[in-house]
C-alpha cells in the first residue's frame, strides 16, 4: 500500500529504549497493527489530553 505523500509525511524520531519498549508494549497490548500506528495513537491521545487542559 503506497502511503499518499499529499496528506502524510514521513518522520524520522529517535527515541530512547526504555520509551521505545514501553510504546512497543502498548502496541502489542492494544493488538495493534504496528509500531507506527501505536505512536500515531499515543500522541493523538496526549494532544486530546493537552488540549482538554487548556
Amino acid at each position: 500500500m503506497a502511503i499518499d505523500k499529499t496528506k502524510n509525511t514521513q518522520v524520522l524520531v529517535t527515541f530512547p529504549n526504555e520509551l521505545l519498549k514501553k510504546v512497543e508494549d502498548y502496541w502489542h497490548k492494544k493488538s495493534l497493527k504496528n509500531r507506527n500506528e501505536a505512536i500515531r495513537e499515543l500522541i493523538i491521545k496526549g494532544l486530546e489530553k493537552e488540549s482538554e487542559s487548556n
